[in-house]
């Protein structure tokens, strides 16, 4: 008798909503959010929570902004009823499903379960912090959109990982995928110069987002600097957009 296929994991998350994507290329899709505890990476200007605790938040009706508590870890049976339900309400609102964190990708082995199976309802949007590559390689057939970051040390205050990133980007570049860096006013000349000759050497036809560090919502990078800094990414680099994050001037989860 054969054995019967083990049921997928189930994985710790800290919330699942829906809302319109905030940054970069994309901005301004409406998305399906699932965001992931777990962080291999501590950004000093992070402000999201990147813990999953013994709750996951579930908003009730897609796009309410009022939530239930949903005990962790969660199922995939779950999330995939969830998903269908919110399509079936609103058919053509969704461009894709968005996995956010903290960084989806240290949940491998949940990935490699649930992917598959998410895709069937909508085109899958990762949002990475661009450090494992390896990890990646794995569920590039899986992935439509890619958007990575690249962690410039002046703004995350760690060493910038340039060779992750690099072997990132050339395996994300097979997919349909945006680069991401925060910059603030530290962030030097030098660090912009090596982030776009990388993304020009390796994707060229890749989207480059300069997104300016925010507090509150507000821009704390005077627009003089912003614009110096699109100048010289834009010299090495054929499209650069400087975009902030729109969700929190929105007002949207």
């Amino acid at each position: 008798m054969p054995a019967l296929p083990s049921p997928a994991p189930d994985a710790h998350l800290i919330e699942i909503f829906s809302s319109i994507q905030g940054e970069g290329p994309w901005v301004g899709v409406r998305q399906i959010f699932i965001r992931f505890g777990g962080c291999n990476w501590a950004c000093s200007y992070c402000d999201t929570g990147v813990e999953a605790l013994e709750y996951c938040k579930v908003e009730k009706d897609p796009g309410s902004g009022k939530f239930k508590d949903v005990a962790n870890p969660v199922s995939l049976s779950f999330v995939a009823e969830l998903v269908a339900s919110w399509k079936v309400v609103h058919p053509r609102a969704y461009h894709s499903i968005s996995l956010t964190g903290g960084e989806p990708l240290i949940h491998e082995h949940v990935l490699l379960e649930w992917l598959p199976k998410l895709r069937e309802f909508l085109p899958i949007y990762l949002e990475t912090n661009g450090t494992l590559p390896e990890t990646l390689k794995k569920f590039i057939p899986h992935l439509d959109f890619i958007a990575m970051d690249i962690k410039l040390s002046t703004v995350t205050g760690m060493p910038t990982p340039w060779d992750d990133h690099r072997r990132f980007l050339e395996l994300a570049a097979h997919s349909r995928c945006c680069v991401k860096v925060v910059v603030g006013r530290a962030t030097s000349e030098d660090e912009l110069i090596r982030a776009a000759s990388m993304v020009r050497t390796v994707a060229p036809e890749t989207v480059l987002v300069l997104q300016p560090l925010s507090a509150k919502g507000k821009v704390t990078i005077p627009a003089d600097k912003l614009l110096r800094m699109q100048e010289l990414a834009a010299g090495i680099h054929g499209d650069v957009r400087v975009i902030p994050q729109n969700h929190h001037i929105l007002k949207l989860l």
